[in-house]
């Protein structure tokens, strides 16, 4: 148990032997489920990556996890509970239980993740697991947590596998994919760039940098470009020289960066050192993408990312109504805005909490009939939908840039476009997305 964080207090009467204990089955209504609260707290597992490459994410989830679950608790000033277009929420925990919670560290590993997670369940009887800043991650723990029967609300997860051929039912997903990123960013790209580009991909070689690559590849031939290359990057690089080298002499004249976290910072450094954004290459101006951006990484990398265009699930400086009462409530409390892995974290817990209320239990099945076909608002994302066929969320996604003049060393990304709905929505038997079956909730019993 090295490498879990107990915060608040812990059930009482936890194993706290070093073997696993099997999870304790209690019986609500006639219908037996895992880890069924019968004191008067109820345990929460947020399993991030405290350590690795996407550590930074991590740390900013459970900023968000704890912020959560104070104004679930009552305190604070309740942030996105007063903007939540559901009011089953009151302040006095979940269903009437103090919420209580332990943490993980993911080692952005995927072993390491369902270590932490069943070592939650079983032995520290948390009801649900949320949390992750990688794609592998979240299919892994997605998977134990529908055999453990427990609900896994998936935190900062992008690849398209997580809701396609890996979906499970007892796991949700807030988090937009790379779908929607290749959908959202293609025509901004052709509208900038024009149709006749040389692309050359660097690409995470793990599931969220395949479908993303997959996803822009797509969605730019779409609009007339053309794809050089693509080449696979392992997760534990930390310098990138090697892989970009080569794009100098492909005729590529766009490189797309498939990477996140200190991938992306690293990569993209490496890629400005060898001066490529001051090359003409095709008689263009050579460009660099990338896909998934995110605050913390736009500020890792500095003035690289200036004018950079890339997409993000959300941004602090939107000004609607939930965006604002959040920025605030997580400002007062860190001194700083949040990232969208914060604010994914954050809704995640509100949404798994009022799903709860709404249905009256904490029992996986009645929580995840609840979630099936949610229609909320006031979250910070406009109009969303928690789509019941394969328990994707439904909502705009943003184009951003590097800003060129900023304000300050958070004020690093400009929101180019909100790119509505319908725009990003596809199919549940999208080709993309084929091969899996959401199956049946596993209750645990």
């Amino acid at each position: 148990m090295s490498n879990l964080t107990r915060r608040g207090l812990l059930k009482s009467g936890a194993v706290m032997g070093a073997g696993l204990a099997a999870p304790t089955f209690f019986t609500n209504m006639a219908h037996a489920y895992t880890n069924a609260p019968t004191g008067s707290s109820v345990t929460l597992g947020f399993n991030v990556p405290q350590t690795g490459p996407y550590a930074d994410e991590g740390a900013d989830e459970l900023r968000a996890y704890e912020l959560a679950v104070e104004h679930l608790n009552g305190g604070g000033d309740g942030g996105m509970m007063n903007t939540f277009s559901s009011k089953a929420l009151k302040g006095n925990g979940i269903l009437g239980k103090k919420v209580e919670f332990v943490t993980g560290d993911t080692q952005t590993k995927s072993d390491a993740a369902r270590a932490s997670a069943k070592s939650m369940i079983e032995k520290d009887g948390a009801v649900m697991i949320t949390g992750g800043s990688s794609s592998g991650v979240a299919i892994a723990v997605q998977g134990l947590c529908q055999e453990a029967g427990v609900i896994f609300m998936a935190g900062l997860t992008h690849s398209n596998d997580t809701t396609g051929k890996d979906k499970k039912a007892n796991g949700f997903r807030h988090f937009f994919n790379g779908y929607m990123s290749g959908a959202a960013l293609a025509p901004v790209l052709e509208a900038r760039y024009g149709n006749d580009r040389n692309a050359y991909h660097l690409t995470a070689d793990y599931t969220w940098g395949w479908t993303q690559q997959e996803s822009i590849q797509q969605a730019t031939e779409g609009k007339g470009w053309n794809t050089v290359n693509n080449v696979l990057t392992p997760l534990a690089t930390t310098d990138f020289s090697s892989y970009v080298a080569p794009v100098l002499n492909s005729g590529a004249d766009v490189l797309v960066l498939n990477h996140y976290g200190g991938n992306m910072i690293n990569s993209l450094t490496s890629a400005v050192q060898f001066g490529l954004r001051d090359k003409v290459v095709n008689n263009k101006n050579f460009e660099i993408v990338v896909p998934l951006y995110s605050r913390l990484m736009a500020r890792g990398a500095g003035e690289n990312v200036k004018g950079i265009f890339g997409s993000t699930n959300w941004h602090w400086s939107l000004t609607d109504d939930g965006t604002k009462a959040f920025v605030k409530s997580f400002g007062e409390k860190y001194g700083f805005p949040p990232s969208q892995a914060a604010h994914t974290t954050y809704v995640q817990t509100l949404l798994y909490a009022d799903a709860c209320e709404r249905s009256g239990t904490f029992n996986p099945c009645g929580v995840a009939e609840a979630l099936e076909g949610f229609k909320f608002d006031g979250m910070g994302n406009g109009p969303t939908e928690y789509r019941a066929e394969d328990h994707q969320c439904f909502k705009d996604v943003l184009v951003v840039k590097g800003k060129e003049n900023p304000t300050s060393e958070f004020d690093v990304l400009e929101v180019v476009e909100v790119t509505p709905r319908a725009q990003v929505e596809y199919p549940v038997d999208h080709p993309m997305f084929a091969g899996g079956d959401l199956g049946k909730c596993n209750p645990g019993a």
